[in-house]
């Protein structure tokens, strides 16, 4: 069986909230070990967002299972120190601290590859490290609205922000596959080097079919709901069971099936208001209002299964907790359970699969500083220096 791909690299994080913290996360469930630096007096704050997972944070134990916790004050020079010396045997390093808190500190990738070559060290911001932005606080819903996320998703009449932290996911899955980029460069040169990922530029990047349609068509696309703004039917419909069903017609071929098999109105096949989809689109409301009237005489298995058998694609609109019970992720045994302080904790697997190789990697969530003790006596500190750092509060 191969390894995983990522054993024998060691990642020493400085990282907060979610965009640095689920980027180290993939790191880790990839074979890296990762030592996850956060503050004494309470570490990384997404640990106090909610207690919802048997009263640990959502947030944290969703992107730091498999790290180990070191708590360190890094205003004093004891614990900078302690730190440049995790530093100095890792080969990569990730701060998402606030713009030039790093660079105070000696910690961004400029100075840290500077002073070790083969280090890979990433910088993660909101705005990137120059241009009027650079200072501006950068949390995830306000980056989705400078990135005009936000102007294109919701109703016509409203604006609405992703459900996910879209900017914060984003940047980590950016900065997660520039650490393996760099680490494969240095595997031929020898050199790590820096990584820099901002945010906006990420989210900007998803952004790329609104962008493109409105400069270059030159009209930004509207915002539809659920609906598409070029294709009917395209939109979810209510089901007689409280459920709704999501059908998207791509052809007039499939409109052709949907009249005749699902709505059971043939004669709207070659009704010149729908028989192609300009027509249907023109005709949006009335071409939803006859699905609408269809689909609310059946329950969602019966309309999906009218669908599927006609060849319209269509999905259940899930609920959350309906996700957690998808059939598909059970029929895949896409679930484990990782350890956490509150016990075991129901966790999928990383998305990347390596058919053929090790499992992945998918520790425990780590208290606050719970490996702080193991990893000073690592570096080589005595039991008195542990106490004396403990002592003086650099520690814990």
């Amino acid at each position: 069986m191969e390894p995983l791909p990522l054993d024998g690299i060691t990642v020493v994080a400085v990282e907060q909230a979610v965009s640095a913290p689920f980027a180290t996360r993939q790191l880790a469930d990839l074979g890296a070990r990762v030592v996850k630096v956060e503050r004494p007096d309470g570490g990384d704050f997404a640990r106090g967002y909610d207690t919802a997972a048997r009263g640990l944070a959502s947030h944290f134990v969703w992107a730091n299972r498999g790290k180990e916790s070191i708590a360190l004050d890094l205003k004093e020079p004891r614990g900078r120190e302690v730190l440049e010396r995790l530093i100095a045997g890792a080969d990569v390093f990730v701060q998402n601290l606030a713009q030039g808190a790093a660079a105070r500190l000696g910690l961004d990738a400029a100075a840290l590859t500077a002073r070790y070559e083969r280090l890979v060290a990433v910088d993660i911001s909101g705005y990137g490290p120059e241009g009027p932005y650079a200072h501006k606080r950068a949390y995830d819903m306000l980056v989705q609205c400078e990135a005009g996320l936000v102007s294109v998703t919701g109703t016509p009449e409203q604006s609405v922000k992703s459900g996910i932290p879209a900017a914060d996911i984003a940047a980590a899955m950016y900065a997660f596959s520039g650490v393996l980029a760099a680490l494969l460069r240095r595997g031929t040169t020898g050199r790590g080097g820096p990584v820099e990922v901002s945010m906006l530029d990420a989210l900007a990047e998803w952004m790329g079919h609104p962008l493109h349609h409105t400069m270059h068509g030159g009209e930004q696309p509207p915002r539809t709901g659920l609906a598409h703004a070029v294709i009917a039917p395209y939109d979810a419909y209510p089901t007689a069971d409280n459920s709704q069903v999501l059908l998207s017609v791509q052809n007039d071929r499939e409109w052709r099936r949907l009249a005749e098999q699902v709505l059971l109105r043939p004669e709207l096949a070659d009704d010149p208001a729908y028989a192609t989809n300009a027509a249907r689109t023109a005709n949006r409301e009335k071409t939803d209002a006859v699905v609408a009237e269809a689909l609310a005489r059946l329950g969602a298995a019966e309309a999906i299964g009218r669908l599927e058998a006609a060849g319209i694609a269509c999905a259940r609109l899930n609920s959350v907790a309906e996700v957690a019970g998808h059939p598909q992720l059970a029929a895949r045994d896409r679930w484990r359970e990782v350890d956490s302080p509150a016990g075991p904790l129901r966790a999928l697997l990383p998305p990347i699969g390596l058919p053929g190789g090790a499992a992945p990697r998918m520790g425990a969530v780590p208290a606050l500083g719970e490996h702080t003790d193991a990893l000073l006596r690592a570096l080589g500190m005595t039991g008195a220096q542990i106490t004396a750092l403990r002592r003086d509060g650099v520690v814990a």
